[in-house]
């Protein structure tokens, strides 16, 4: 068994699991921690829980410490060097003209390296970009560039809802939104109502798939025939979300009709009540008479 604690590193960013060792770790604290492109400064938001080590993998890194008032210092000071990183970089990348649009600059917790993240429609040779990077800030650069989705998780903004977008505030990984979960929901297809600042179809489209399926399956279809209080009626509108549906009852006159909002628990087959068994009387047994002995 080894002590595991899940850390992130930035809001809304994904949970990384490492070895607490037998450090005493709680939910929120500040942690040092070894990862594949050195030290780094993370949150822990998790509290230490048990794992076997036949479930762990085996590169599995280690939380080396608890942060120190030190460790808080030098990580304050990376952000602010970041700041200025950021402003250096912009005037670089319009000095030499590329088409590449910087969205954010993380440096490493020791400082040995520099990463830049930009958002670009065509591919960018920025060879020469990094060459006067390095020269101004005397360390390892690194450019990545990252598509739409990565782009709006990184600036934010407000989505249609009037809050923050969920990427940039709380959802760690992006879940594959199809078309097919708008027609489901009942949703205008119209590009600009369903597609999210990146353009791309919006994530909250994946949040009520799940109860639109069920619904879909116990609720009759629009248009289908039934029986409802003993009259004839047809199904003209069904809202899944809540789980109602609007009948068109047709009335003994001719041409008389009234619609009706029904839940569709209504129209589901009832449990017949299991009818109480008299419990069987136990029959006596009579003690059974010993023959006699034959002669």
């Amino acid at each position: 068994m080894k002590n595991i604690v899940g850390v992130r590193f930035r809001k809304a960013g994904k949970i990384y699991h490492f070895w607490a060792q037998d450090l005493p770790i709680e939910k929120g604290d500040a942690v040092i921690v070894e990862t594949a492109r050195g030290i780094e400064f993370g949150t822990a938001l998790t509290d230490v829980f048990s794992r076997e080590e036949e479930q762990l993998p085996p590169d599995l890194k280690k939380v080396l410490r608890i942060a120190t008032p030190d460790d808080r210092l030098t990580y304050e000071e990376n952000r602010l060097k970041e700041l200025r990183a950021f402003e250096i970089a912009k005037e670089k990348i319009a000095s030499h003209g590329l088409e590449m649009k910087l969205l954010n600059v993380e440096y490493t917790f020791e400082a040995n390296k520099i990463l830049f993240y930009f958002a670009s429609e065509e591919r960018v040779d920025f060879r020469e970009l990094v060459r006067e990077l390095a020269s101004v800030f005397h360390t390892r650069i690194e450019l990545r560039q990252v598509g739409v989705r990565d782009e709006a998780k990184t600036l934010g903004g407000l989505g249609n809802c009037g809050r923050v977008i969920c990427c940039n505030s709380w959802m760690a990984d992006f879940s594959p939104v199809s078309i097919k979960m708008a027609k489901d929901q009942n949703l205008s297809l119209n590009p600009t109502k369903i597609s999210g600042l990146c353009g791309r179809l919006m994530c909250c489209l994946n949040y009520e798939e799940e109860h639109y399926v069920h619904m879909r399956k116990l609720m009759p279809k629009v248009g289908s025939k039934l029986t409802y209080k003993g009259e004839e009626a047809t199904v003209v509108e069904c809202n899944h979300l809540v789980g109602k549906l609007r009948l068109r009852i047709n009335k003994d006159q001719e041409d008389s009709f009234e619609f009706e909002w029904i839940d569709h628990r209504e129209l589901l087959p009832q449990e017949e009540p299991e009818k109480k068994r008299k419990p069987k009387s136990k029959r006596r047994s009579r003690p059974r008479r010993r023959r006699k002995p034959t002669a």
